[in-house]
């Protein structure tokens, strides 16, 4: 423990004594990777969230018999884009009543309706895919802005030989620890967010597929209910 102490308050120095474009480079990754954490941990958290409501949202969906239930029953999940989907579907539906005390499927109201989805899905696909784009930027820069403090540091410490005459261990260690510390601070902001990024996608294109689905057959039952 004790030697652990030592090696950090040794890092600490060497940042605090490090070349300014070296401190910039090192706070720049420390924002990158404080915030793809923060997005990390609100995704997951929205992700849980949908999944949770959304597997109720079916279960009400599946057993009833009545759309109206299942509408007020919509109206408390919501974070389920699937509940989100029904209630503008069941809204535009409601237009269709409206309009027509013996509403039937006609082409033009079947369109209308498969736009109303079409709407709200795409609504709830960007809801999916928010600050996604930031853990995307983050896995594919921060590597290059952690080379760019890498070499950085090695120029300073080609310089100090020139300016000191000297190749010794005690000229060029600062320099070489400094390029190093970049390059790891580099990957440690990357490798999350790249890993993040990759596993969030694949739950935002297995749940674009639930949602496809439901479309289809919300779809489906207003057929069967509505069509002549």
């Amino acid at each position: 423990m004790l030697l652990f102490l030592i090696e950090s308050m040794n890092y600490l120095r060497l940042i605090l004594e490090a070349d300014i474009i070296v401190k910039l480079v090192l706070l720049i990754l420390l924002f990158f990777s404080v915030f793809s954490w923060a997005v990390i941990f609100f995704k997951g958290k929205a992700f849980k969230s949908i999944s949770s409501q959304s597997q109720k949202f079916m279960t009400v969906f599946q057993k009833s018999k009545n759309l109206t239930e299942v509408y007020e029953a919509a109206k408390r999940y919501k974070a389920s884009p699937l509940a989100a989907l029904f209630r503008s579907g069941y809204r535009e539906l409601r237009h269709m009543n409206q309009s027509n005390p013996e509403p039937t499927l006609t082409p033009s109201n079947f369109e209308s309706l498969n736009r109303a989805l079409t709407k709200a899905s795409n609504n709830e696909i960007s809801k999916l895919e928010r600050m996604m784009s930031f853990l995307a930027t983050t896995g594919s820069v921060t590597p290059f802005i952690g080379l760019f403090g890498t070499v950085w540091g090695i120029m300073i410490a080609f310089n100090r030989i020139a300016v000191e005459r000297s190749a010794s261990l005690d000229t060029v260690a600062p320099g070489i620890a400094e390029a190093l510390i970049a390059t790891a601070a580099g990957l440690f902001a990357a490798i999350p967010a790249v890993i993040a990024y990759n596993h969030y996608l694949h739950k935002i294109k297995n749940l674009i597929t639930e949602i496809d689905d439901f479309s289809f057959e919300f779809l489906s039952i207003v057929e069967r209910l509505y069509g002549s």
